[in-house]
C-alpha cells in the first residue's frame, strides 16, 4: 500500500505539470514543471522525502528499461539517420564535454563552498 501511495504523489505532481504545461504557454515540458514542483515541494519540506523515496528509487532503478525502445527506434531509423552521423557525433562529442566540464565546474564550486562553511 505505501508503493502505491508514493507511486500516486509522484503521478499527482506529474498530471499537475502537465496542467501547468497546458495552461502555461512556455516552451517548456510538462515533466520539467513536474519535476520542479516536487523540487519546490521537497525544499519547503511540504512533501517529506520519505513519502516518496521507495518508490522513486523504483523508478531510478528501473530507469535503464526505459531506454530499450527508443535504442530500437534508432536502430529501425538507421538508414535514415547515416546522412546526418557526422553531425549527430560532432554535436554528442561536443555536448558530453560541455556537460562534463560544467559538471566538474560546478563540483569544484560546491567543495569550495563546503570547505570553507567548515573553517
Amino acid at each position: 500500500m505505501k508503493y502505491l501511495i508514493q507511486f500516486s504523489i509522484i503521478l499527482l505532481l506529474s498530471f499537475i505539470g502537465e496542467l501547468l504545461s497546458f495552461f502555461i504557454p512556455l516552451p517548456i515540458p510538462a515533466s520539467i514543471y513536474g519535476l520542479f514542483l516536487m523540487f519546490i515541494l521537497l525544499c519547503t519540506k511540504v512533501l517529506k522525502l520519505s513519502h516518496v523515496k521507495e518508490a522513486s528509487d523504483f523508478l531510478i532503478e528501473i530507469m535503464p528499461v526505459m531506454f530499450i525502445p527508443v535504442t530500437v527506434g534508432i536502430m529501425d531509423s538507421y538508414t535514415t539517420l547515416t546522412s546526418i552521423l557526422p553531425e549527430i557525433l560532432i554535436v554528442s562529442i561536443l555536448g558530453t564535454c560541455v556537460v562534463m566540464g560544467v559538471s566538474a565546474i560546478i563540483t569544484q564550486i560546491i567543495l569550495k563552498r563546503k570547505r570553507s562553511k567548515k573553517q
